[in-house]
């Protein structure tokens, strides 16, 4: 593998990220930009209003509430205010107005009131459009979204205006180009057939009953209209150039997530024969370890990213919003292929900092009181663990200069593998211990756990679907890199005592907490601290199979969660409650739905034939042949109450008819793009469960790495 090639896969999995996020961030910039030209155009005072040109505009009021109608001077739908233009063409004129059934009002000179812009004009908002010289004003035909839909005639009106008494001038016909009813259609079109929604025109072309009245001009009243949502400026040049572009949600979605996995995949094929890889100076390193986890990322980030669209859509999130929420979830994976990829441990700190700060925006996305509480929580609990891991960083960097090691190397995590044995054991010791407490917090081991069963249940599911998924375990995996270390300057009683007290200690509050609950998706951030407590647990038995298992079941883990928090999503939105109490007969009323979270739960509890099945049943036989059997037998003992719990909370959730339904009731179909990223993530944990398959050689070598061999 050439050194170009070797920069490209190191760089990937982090630039791509980087650059899709930057796309989204580009996309929003472009449109608030507009927004703020539209919102610019809405300030100017009536009488700035007025001192245009007389013409025939479609005024949309800012905000989400529907269309409302008045006149304003012409301005360009793109840029800044087009001085001196007017609407010609067909439907407009200067001696008078025309009024479809949809109830668009054209003014000329004969109605000064409208044109010098006294206080009973319309404000000007955003959505005003007219057109350059020679070119024909574009309002809304009868039916299109925003419009108001023709009506009986109001007293003192006279015909072609929209609401409000005219001045008695006569209406003009309707010009060519024109739709039955007088309203101008898009470009100049020929004549076509009335709406279905349409009031028949009357023989002038004006909307039938609308009598001629006098009095004062009447402003047209707000929030009359079809309720459908104001077009923006996009759609506005999208109507005037061609077909409306599609957003880049479905666009750029699944580009970062594929190219960490293709890097990875790429990766695996060198590293287990050709030894591990750097670039840019040794900043990035790529081992057996990086690869698994790379991979790892890549999987789950894929199930995750492919949920984004059907989680958005039923939100109902507006476009500003999921464009900072998707660039938020491509910068969250940057950052965790970072911390996967750096070979420097203060990078390694840098970017698993970076994580807490993404996550945080994405964990109050919703912008409720729970999800701020939680994402407050999740910041306070998360950056005092982080800065226990610093000052365990900082320790550790302080031992390395005293031992000798370069400043350019005291971080470099090969260098001082190389060097452990010259370190100073009462600094290592204690820079061990507050680098587990600090990513452990991470990882959601205790006694730092108390954001996560917040974090999760409250951030949208896919986001908790890779917290949980791959969060958890890049800490980890982090927190490893420091325990082979200590194993060299300290041997592996230290290490091996302190994870397994970390481990017994969180696998019981986790059941505790477990046996009491009443929210599914707290349940299931419960049953992610008791798997990291049995990853954790299988670390510290240390023995090769024990360490094969432990990076199993980090994949597996990953791969049934996801599908488990992808799923709760769906139950949240179909059954309107996140408790348990309240969900019955889930298989009857939505059979797929409810299957794949049975069998998420299934994969979760360690049954056959998903990949946690093998992952648990090695880490058994590891820690009964070389130990701790003590924490092994308590672990064992913890976990039959949890399966208990777990197993009776979800068969509660999926049997029995649906409460207060009808037994003829149709079954709720779970639609292609929903379901397939939980068949491919249920798929893909139990083809790990039956063979590792090619993977082997790196599993193997892999768990070599984290046992100092």
């Amino acid at each position: 593998m050439t050194h170009a090639t070797t920069a490209l896969l190191l760089t990937a999995p982090i630039v791509v990220p980087l650059a899709t996020s930057a796309a989204y961030a580009a996309s929003g910039l472009r449109d608030a930009k507009a927004r703020a030209g539209a919102a610019a155009l809405a300030h100017r005072t009536p009488r700035q209003r007025g001192a245009a040109a007389p013409v025939a505009t479609l005024v949309l009021r800012p905000g989400r509430g529907p269309a409302t109608y008045g006149t304003a001077p012409a301005t360009a739908p793109d840029g800044p205010p087009y001085r001196g233009r007017t609407a010609t063409g067909s439907g407009a004129g200067a001696g008078g107005g025309v009024a479809g059934s949809a109830g668009l009002a054209a003014t000329g000179p004969s109605a000064p009131a409208r044109s010098q812009g006294g206080n009973d004009c319309l404000p000007a908002g955003p959505g005003r459009y007219g057109g350059a010289p020679g070119e024909q004003a574009v309002p809304r035909g009868p039916g299109a979204p925003g419009s108001r839909p023709g009506g009986p005639a109001r007293p003192g009106t006279r015909p072609g205006t929209a609401d409000g008494p005219g001045d008695g001038g006569p209406a003009r016909p309707a010009g060519p180009g024109t739709e039955p009813g007088g309203s101008a259609r898009f470009g100049s079109e020929p004549a076509g057939p009335p709406h279905p929604g349409a009031t028949p025109a009357g023989p002038d072309g004006a909307a039938p009953g609308r009598g001629a009245g006098a009095g004062p001009e009447r402003p047209a009243r707000p929030g009359r209209g079809s309720g459908a949502p104001p077009r923006t400026w996009a759609a506005l040049r999208a109507a005037r150039s061609g077909p409306v572009p599609r957003p880049l949600t479905g666009r750029l979605g699944l580009v970062s997530p594929f190219a960490i996995l293709t890097c990875g995949a790429a990766l695996a094929c060198t590293v287990p024969d050709s030894g591990p890889v750097t670039a840019y100076g040794r900043l990035l390193r790529a081992d057996a370890l990086t690869v698994w986890m790379l991979l790892t990322v890549g999987a789950v980030a894929c199930l995750a990213c492919a949920a984004n669209p059907a989680h958005l859509a039923h939100e109902r999130t507006d476009e500003p919003a999921a464009r900072r929420y998707l660039l938020l979830v491509h910068a969250f994976l940057a950052a965790m292929s970072a911390a996967v990829l750096a070979a420097n441990l203060g990078v390694l700190w840098v970017a698993i900092e970076a994580t807490t700060i993404v996550t945080a925006f994405l964990v109050g996305h919703r912008r409720t009181r729970a999800s701020v509480e939680a994402a407050w929580k999740y910041v306070v609990i998360c950056s005092a663990g982080i800065a226990l891991a610093f000052l365990g960083t900082v320790l550790l960097y302080y031992a390395a200069r005293q031992a000798g090691i370069p400043e350019a190397d005291a971080l470099d995590w090969q260098a001082l593998r190389a060097h452990a044995g010259r370190l100073d054991p009462s600094v290592t010791r204690l820079a061990t211990g507050l680098v587990v407490l600090g990513f452990g917090a991470k990882a959601g081991l205790a006694p730092l756990h108390a954001w996560l069963p917040d974090a999760h249940s409250q951030a949208p599911a896919p986001v908790s679907a890779l917290m949980s998924g791959v969060l958890l375990s890049v800490a980890f995996a982090g927190l490893l890199r420091y325990k082979v270390i200590a194993d060299t300057a300290l041997g592996t009683g230290f290490t091996r005592t302190l994870l397994a007290g970390v481990a017994v200690l969180t696998l019981a509050l986790a059941t505790a907490l477990l046996l009491a609950q009443r929210d599914y998706k707290r349940m299931l951030a419960y049953s992610s601290m008791e798997h990291m407590s049995l990853i954790a647990l299988g670390t510290a038995v240390g023995s090769p199979l024990a360490l094969s298992a432990v990076l199993l079941h980090v994949a597996g883990h990953g791969l049934a969660k996801t599908v488990a928090f992808c799923a709760s999503g769906h139950i949240a939105r179909l059954c309107g409650t996140t408790r348990i109490g309240r969900i019955r007969g889930l298989l009857a009323h939505s059979p797929c739905l409810g299957t794949a979270f049975g069998a998420a739960v299934v994969a979760l509890l360690g049954l056959p034939p998903f990949g946690l099945f093998a992952s648990e049943l090695g880490i058994a036989r590891a820690g009964f042949l070389s130990g701790p059997r003590w924490a092994l037998a308590a672990a064992l003992v913890l976990m039959l109450a949890a399966f208990a719990a777990l197993a009776a909370r979800t068969a509660r959730m999926l049997l029995g008819p649906p409460p207060g339904e009808d037994d003829e009731e149709e079954p709720v179909p779970l639609g292609a793009d929903a379901a397939a990223p939980l068949v491919a993530g249920l798929a893909a944990c139990a083809a790990l469960g039956v063979t590792t398959g090619p993977l082997t050689a790196l599993l193997s070598e892999a768990g070599e790495i984290i046992g100092g061999r």
